[in-house]
């Protein structure tokens, strides 16, 4: 009688969320309890970079919180995936971040945005938000540095402020609690209108890519040595970024006074800070400019996060490589070869 020989039946992979492991050892293994043959399973941790589907089932262990981006049917203790994006653990919680995302506005966020519509008392601001910004007429310093209550004088000179199209940088004063609109204010001289300069905005990412939060979102980047004048840079948590040639008119004025104080406001804050007329700017100051902006391209293009760490280290790999910038007039033009953006992500990384 000949002998039969049988394939080897395939492993079972034990490849469910549900599984994965909550103890707090560094060791992959668990032992399974039907055949007491260790296996290896996957662990969830804050680190993990696997990406949930929208319909997708995560797991169905009730020992798990559902967070955003997950849902959880009636009478069921299945969680699914409502989004797609990297999946992410803190303690018990279990969300879903999305990939792409519009900006979700908080209370003291530095924000870049744009004036849309003029209403009563009130401007509409872009702030790549779900529902448009408003910035109200008390919220903003009136030329002067007068300190009274607003009237319909006022109101009719708003235009003379902000019209349609202009660009401001503001900070999220509070969020309305019934649709999270944000109410903004320009009350410090650090904010207000926006000029002779560049406007840029990138998209953020679930994966920590585009701009975040950091300790100084405003800041002034040193090119003289390549030629042009100081750059000033403004990185809106929203993702709009403002280019601007560093003007100091404000800080003289200020340290000149012995500083800026409600008392002499009505000596700083003059109608200037209202003009729509930009300075001329030299062809240096244009270049590094256009480097600038080129260089914050290349960091959210590659999901690398977009902070004053990151701009300074890549502004400094580019002026290094001596990048070809060609001038056209008017026009510059910053041509990158694949060399010069390889270098510029390693500095920005490392």
């Amino acid at each position: 009688m000949g002998l039969a020989v049988l394939p080897p039946e395939p492993e079972e992979e034990d490849v469910q969320i549900d599984a994965y492991d909550d103890s707090d050892q560094d060791s992959d293994v668990s032992v399974q309890d039907d055949g007491g043959r260790p296996s290896k399973r996957r662990r969830l941790s804050s680190s993990s970079r696997q990406i949930a589907l929208p319909g997708e089932v995560i797991t169905d262990d009730t020992q798990w919180m559902r967070g955003h981006g997950t849902f959880m049917p009636e009478q069921s203790t299945t969680m699914i995936a409502t989004l797609a994006g990297p999946l992410k653990k803190t303690n018990k919680l279990l969300s879903v971040a999305p990939l792409r995302a519009r900006y979700t506005p908080e209370i003291g966020d530095l924000v870049v945005g744009r004036i849309v519509e003029v209403q009563k008392s009130q401007w509409k601001v872009d702030v790549a938000a779900p529902l448009l910004a408003q910035l109200p007429l008390s919220s903003i310093n009136l030329p002067g540095g007068v300190l009274r209550r607003r009237t319909t004088a006022d109101e009719l000179q708003m235009r003379n402020y902000f019209q349609e199209g202009d660009l401001l940088v503001a900070e999220v004063q509070q969020l309305r609690s019934s649709d999270g609109t944000a109410n903004l204010h320009t009350r410090s001289l650090k904010y207000g209108k926006l000029r002779n300069g560049m406007f840029l905005a990138v998209s953020g990412t679930g994966g920590g890519g585009g701009v975040v939060r950091s300790r100084r979102q405003v800041f002034t980047i040193n090119s003289g040595a390549q030629g042009g004048g100081d750059v000033n840079v403004i990185l809106g948590v929203n993702g709009y970024i403002w280019l601007s040639k560093h003007m100091e008119q404000v800080e003289d004025q200020g340290r000149m006074s012995g500083g800026v104080s409600i008392s002499n406001l009505d000596d700083v804050v003059s109608s200037a800070i209202y003009s729509s007329q930009n300075d001329d700017i030299g062809e240096g100051t244009r270049r590094e400019i256009a480097r600038i902006s080129e260089c914050i391209k290349i960091l959210a293009e590659d999901g690398v996060r977009v902070d004053e760490d990151t701009v300074v280290k890549a502004y400094e790999a580019a002026v290094d490589a001596e990048m070809d910038v060609m001038t056209d007039q008017e026009v510059v033009t910053t041509s990158f070869s694949h060399e010069v953006r390889k270098r510029i992500l390693d500095a920005a990384l490392h």
